[in-house]
């Protein structure tokens, strides 16, 4: 990681910024995490899960959630990968419609790893990023993919970062970093801050989020509804709730994608016993 890249990325008003939503939001995540695990003893217990009778009204309800900006209704063919330099060039260089550039599963958590990962997305919102090898120089093609974000998910701690003595949320810290940074320029830029939300696995998960976009939309002065994002269906407990995360997001909501893989983990995880 060079000095240059830390400096760029953990500005003081950038810190400042993942602080305020730490301490506004990560009391109730604390909650939700507790609530997991009591869940979790539920179906040790024999308890199976089902469709919630106090979210009927919104299964049954007429609403609709915020339509799909123009760079995300063609999403036929997407590609994710780490936010490691040289393989985000090439992912966004690949043809595909959408490049998911991801700080969660496939970027290995190492300070160093996340801090580059805040720069190299900088550069590549600003059409800046490059490297040069012996063997090759990557540059950006005039045409690329739609770039949308995956932050880790609300269970990991960012220990690197401390706000009040405590290890901040991951998942508020890719997200608050890559908002604070980009948003503005990605909305001058005719795209807009798009986000792969993971490993949720209730409706207030979802409300939560949603909380965190108004936050920094508000904080930042950008125009509300600007984020957009995409739902990972990815635990066994989501898939009886998908019409409540829609609900939940509905101002800033685009689509939900199954994560196959993570499913059928899930599915072995939370039946264990």
């Amino acid at each position: 990681m060079s000095t240059a890249a830390a400096e760029d990325v953990l500005t003081g008003e950038a810190a400042a910024f993942v602080e305020l939503l730490h301490r506004e939001l990560n009391p109730r995540r604390v909650e939700l995490l507790e609530r997991r695990h009591a869940r979790q003893l539920e179906l040790d217990a024999g308890a199976l899960p089902g469709f919630r009778a106090d979210t009927e009204a919104i299964r049954a309800g007429e609403w609709h959630v915020a339509p799909a900006p123009d760079d995300l209704l063609d999403r036929r063919c997407e590609i994710t990968g780490p936010v490691e330099r040289k393989m985000m060039i090439n992912a966004l260089n690949s043809g595909a419609r959408v490049f998911m550039a991801d700080f969660e599963d496939a970027n290995s958590p190492t300070w160093e790893n996340v801090v580059q990962g805040q720069a190299n997305v900088r550069d590549a919102v600003r059409r800046e990023i490059e490297l040069d090898t012996p063997e090759k120089s990557y540059r950006l093609n005039d045409e690329i993919a739609t770039l949308i974000i995956r932050p880790r998910g609300w269970h990991l701690p960012e220990r690197h970062f401390e706000v009040d003595g405590e290890p901040v949320s991951a998942s508020l810290f890719d997200f608050g970093l890559t908002f604070f940074h980009n948003a503005r320029e990605l909305l001058e830029r005719g795209s807009g801050p798009y986000y792969y939300l993971p490993k949720l696995e209730c409706y207030e998960e979802a409300e939560l989020w949603a909380s965190a976009f108004a936050l920094a939309e508000e904080e930042l002065g950008i125009p509300p509804g600007s984020v957009r994002c995409t739902v990972l269906i990815e635990t066994i407990l989501a898939a009886f709730e998908m019409d409540e995360f829609l609900h939940a997001r509905r101002a800033y909501g685009c689509s939900l994608n199954a994560g196959r893989w993570d499913y059928m983990f899930s599915a072995i995880k939370k039946f264990r016993s």
